[in-house]
């Protein structure tokens, strides 16, 4: 449960101007805590952060408990002996997007030549140190991890379903033998890993330390080709072959009018409960080390989840299929204690979800841009939230909140010119001050409408596989003035930051 006013921007790390042609967790992102800092904020939102598949879409990772190798600081390798200062290469220009696989063209060279020289280096004892501890503490994930990336690798970066046989039912001959061949490459994965944790927990120490909290993103699915999947095959509603039946989706909604087919594997939730959730309650301890609060990403999935057959193109043919409901909650609780959860209960809404989600307090979101399509008992309109909620004026799902204003017709603009009482002629800005100034809370801007940016900075397009999340703020956005006027809006509302217990 939420129990002070609090606000925050919504700005996944990626998204950060830095030299590398993206952003990561070197010094662009500790000036980014110092400008949240400076506009009065406490909570930094970002999207999962896990090693992205094709698409770069963080919500489709190879890993459930990885971290994303793009992410890593060059520069940061540098300061700790990794790499010499005359390895990092030129200065990408500013650019608005991201181009992923440029980048890693010029990256995994350089992360290979750091992971050997980690290796050779005979003054590294302290690091080596911490690193056989790394990879004995994570050991239950790890091992998995590394082999599938080297394996998947090997084998042309087919999915595990189509290895040899003996690798893909982990056959412990398979496996031994194929760990011995690939053991250079195992390494690197696992070298990589531990750099990556390396430098997101000083990072978010730093955040903690500057009262700000780090509020991250949990999708309920993981992906077919997936560490996870391959692992713990009993675990998902699969064929002997590994092969899905049923995926995941949504049916047809405010999106899309075909539904969203995701593609992801159902949990076999029965199985699971025979060993108390057990994978589950590791995940989740493992994301509330990494962030103060996680947003459960389609919550309502515990509830049900849309099923639909793995042969159809589209979602409009799917049924509701039963998720583990209050149990699955309860037994995490008993293991981990309070959930630091936020719940992503948006789409097609049951009272049955509310139930669950309310029977343990797990704050749920409003999302102005979803409040004025209707009358006074929307439910995103403010006067209809409780306290324990989090409001967005919109989300890295949805366009900014400049181009969503734009697209809207007269009557459109003006139910809401008299629900805001204002003329709106600086929009976004009239929505930021209504979310700011509603009794949630929680209340998250996304960086680009603070920036008052049109539809080309939007994050992601639902419903489409490519072309989305490589959206770049460049260095001269970050603005003192927007700063201190989201400071002293926050002042006016009384969004406290937030202060950790220690400080």
């Amino acid at each position: 449960m939420l129990k002070t006013r609090q606000s925050g921007i919504l700005l996944h790390p990626t998204s950060l101007p830095g030299p590398e042609g993206l952003g990561t967790l070197g010094e662009e992102a500790y000036l980014f805590i110092d400008y949240l800092v400076s506009a009065g904020q406490s909570v930094w939102q970002i999207l999962p952060l896990g090693p992205t598949g094709y698409g770069d879409c963080p919500y489709s990772s190879f890993s459930a408990f990885a971290g994303n190798p793009d992410l890593i600081s060059l520069s940061q390798l540098v300061a700790v002996g990794d790499l010499d200062i005359t390895d990092l290469p030129p200065h990408s220009p500013a650019t608005e997007r991201a181009d992923f696989q440029a980048c890693r063209e010029v990256r995994t060279p350089l992360l290979s030549k750091a992971a050997n020289r980690f290796l050779a280096d005979n003054h590294a004892d302290s690091r080596r140190q911490k690193f056989a501890a790394f990879c004995v503490q994570q050991a239950g994930w790890l091992n998995d991890y590394a082999f599938y990336r080297a394996m998947r690798q090997a084998q042309s970066h087919k999915g595990w379903q189509y290895w040899p046989v003996a690798v893909r039912d982990r056959e412990d001959f398979a496996l031994q033998e194929w760990g011995t061949r690939l053991k250079t490459e195992i390494f690197l994965e696992k070298y990589l890993q531990f750099v990556f944790f390396e430098q997101w927990f000083a990072l978010k120490a730093y955040a903690n330390r500057h009262g700000v909290q780090i509020f991250g993103d949990l999708p309920i699915f993981v992906a077919l080709d997936s560490a996870d999947v391959w692992a713990n095959r009993d675990l998902f509603q699969l064929d002997a072959q590994g092969r899905p039946q049923l995926v995941a989706g949504v049916p047809p909604d405010y999106f899309s009018a075909t539904g969203q087919l995701w593609g992801n594997p159902l949990y076999d939730w029965e199985r699971m409960a025979q060993n108390g959730y057990g994978w589950w309650k590791s995940r989740l301890q493992w994301n509330l080390e990494q962030c103060d609060l996680i947003r459960i990403d389609h919550f309502r999935g515990f509830e049900a989840c849309w099923a639909v057959p793995a042969s159809e193109t589209t979602a409009i043919n799917g049924t509701w299929q039963p998720g583990p409901g209050a149990a699955f909650f309860e037994r995490m609780q008993q293991g981990l204690g309070e959930l630091s959860l936020i719940a992503e209960d948006l789409g097609i809404i049951t009272p049955a979800v509310e139930e669950l989600r309310d029977r343990f307090n797990l704050p749920g979101m409003k999302i102005l841009q979803f409040a004025f399509d209707s009358g006074p008992q929307n439910p995103y309109l403010p006067h209809q939230y409780s306290r324990n909620s989090v409001v967005y004026t919109g989300t890295h799902d949805n366009t900014t909140s400049l181009a969503w204003w734009h697209a809207l017709d007269t009557c459109g603009k003006q139910r809401i010119r008299d629900y805001l009482d204002s003329g709106c002629r600086e929009m976004p800005w009239p929505l930021i001050r209504c979310a700011l100034a509603s009794s949630a809370r929680l209340a998250i801007v996304p960086m680009q409408d603070l920036l008052k940016l049109g539809g080309a900075a939007r994050m992601n397009q639902p419903g489409t596989a490519t072309g989305n999340w490589n959206w770049l703020l460049t260095a001269d956005q970050l603005e003192p003035d927007v700063a201190k006027r989201l400071k002293q809006l926050c002042e006016l509302f009384g969004r406290r930051p937030f202060l950790l217990k220690n400080r």
